[in-house]
């Protein structure tokens, strides 16, 4: 299945002038599919009903998968008025994409037993390993996919189902492991060493824990993809992409609970990624860290708009895993109605580990044709005055200046050459340049609704 990145010649010659993925990339295409699995199930406005919520479709679906050639799909359908499939966890095979039609919802099973990795292992709070498989998983499983206009539903706010009774959701797991220990809840999707891998079209809702993860792969294509899970669920990050090369996200709609997107470089580094022409919503925003050990490079932030994200464009990182995070590029992006537009942060307090000697260093950090609305903190917090942060503001404007407080410390800043309208002043810190006045192109086609 071949990737790709291009909606008509005008959006051509924009990526082509933006994009870091080093692959050509194009609109994919849903592959013809080995065989139509059709719904068994009903779910109306409120989900299945609890009669339903041991009638797992996991076997089928599995043997599906297992059966289907490379290049085709599962093609998961209605079938006169049944909507739909309960699943377990299942994997993914090498070749095969699972095509999930308009009108369709996948959910998750409420049963921890059926994520343990060892028996009562899921749905508790315990530090230690991960104890829950992922929804959805592929290890070395190239040129898969997941497509189609319908919804993959994790539950994560529903009530796990102990023993055939109702328990606590899993989000409140989230919420109690500050005082419990780590939340053993399962991820939505996860591919590791998983070459070319595709998200397109498909609606991911309510996870229990991260929606997307995907490590230690050469490709991965993000386009039209919707999350939407609410603003309250705890660590449901959307598209987590890690040690990796080559990865574009474009035409996505993301709001959740923590990181809409988050870039992290902790075993291995991550490069050579674009995301070009997206929104977000609520969420904690366009994410790099904390992980940065490996390093984290060639990143290209095009076209992008936060409307309400407690964090905008977000860097984060802290003494015990941090590393060199460097040539990285925002254009064009309008942040509204965020209570921290920009952030750099070396001392990231809310993941704290034990040791020290891996210090995060962020260079050649260039913010272009940036505007910001709606107050708020701009944070630039460097290490130390040997460990600094060099970032260059050309053409960053501010709605009303005087109403945003600045944090700045051993910063080397430069203004320019397009206008900047704000001249931070911190601790050991320099500018160069020249502030100029201009002014830059609103942002009133860029924020537009969710699409339903």
């Amino acid at each position: 299945m071949r990737n790709a990145l291009v909606v008509g010649l005008g959006m051509l010659a924009a990526v082509a002038a933006a994009a870091q993925d080093t692959r050509v990339v194009t609109e994919p295409k849903i592959p013809a599919a080995c065989v139509v699995l059709k719904a068994e199930l009903t779910a109306g406005a409120k989900g299945l009903d609890a009669a339903d919520e041991t009638k797992l479709d996991t076997v089928r679906v599995q043997k599906a998968i297992d059966g289907c050639g490379e290049g085709n799909a599962v093609e998961f359908a209605g079938d006169a008025g049944k909507n739909a499939f309960l699943i377990a966890p299942i994997t993914m095979k090498a070749g095969v994409t699972l095509a999930v039609d308009k009108g369709v919802t996948v959910y998750g099973s409420r049963n921890p037993r059926d994520y343990d990795d060892e028996l009562g292992s899921c749905g508790i709070n315990k530090d230690g390993k991960q104890g829950c498989r992922p929804l959805i998983s592929g290890r070395g499983t190239a040129n898969a996919g997941i497509m189609g206009d319908g919804v993959i539903d994790g539950r994560g706010g529903s009530k796990m189902l102990v023993e055939g009774k109702e328990s606590s959701t899993w989000w409140e797991l989230g919420y109690q492991s500050k005082t419990m220990g780590h939340q053993q809840v399962p991820r939505l999707i996860v591919m590791d060493h998983s070459d070319n891998f595709t998200l397109y079209r498909i609606t991911l809702k309510n996870a229990a824990f991260f929606h997307v993860t995907y490590s230690n792969g050469d490709g991965f294509t993000v386009w039209g993809l919707k999350i939407d899970t609410p603003a309250n669920a705890p660590n449901t990050d959307g598209v987590d992409p890690g040690s990796s090369k080559n990865i574009t996200v474009t035409e996505s709609f993301i709001r959740d609970g923590d990181d809409d997107i988050a870039i992290k470089g902790g075993s291995g580094p991550v490069t050579n990624m674009s995301v070009i022409h997206n929104h977000f919503y609520y969420g904690h925003g366009m994410s790099i860290g904390s992980e940065t050990t490996a390093g984290v490079s060639k990143i290209r932030v095009t076209d992008l708009s936060l409307d309400g994200t407690t964090w905008g464009i977000r860097i984060k990182s802290e003494q015990a895993y941090g590393g060199l995070v460097h040539d990285v590029v925002y254009d064009d992006v309008c942040i509204r109605g965020s209570k921290n537009p920009i952030l750099l942060d070396t001392n990231y307090s809310a993941n704290p580990k034990p040791g020290a000697g891996k210090i995060p260093v962020y260079q050649d950090i260039v913010l272009h044709n940036v505007r910001v609305s709606g107050g708020g903190k701009i944070q630039l917090s460097a290490f130390d005055s040997t460990h600094r942060i060099g970032i260059q503001f050309d053409g960053v404007t501010l709605d009303a200046p005087t109403s945003y407080k600045f944090d700045i410390h051993h910063a080397d800043i430069t203004f320019g050459p397009g206008p900047v309208n704000f001249r931070p002043i911190g601790e050991d810190s320099t500018a160069r340049g020249t502030l100029k006045n201009g002014t830059l192109s609103g942002c009133g086609d860029k924020f537009v609704p969710f699409p339903q």
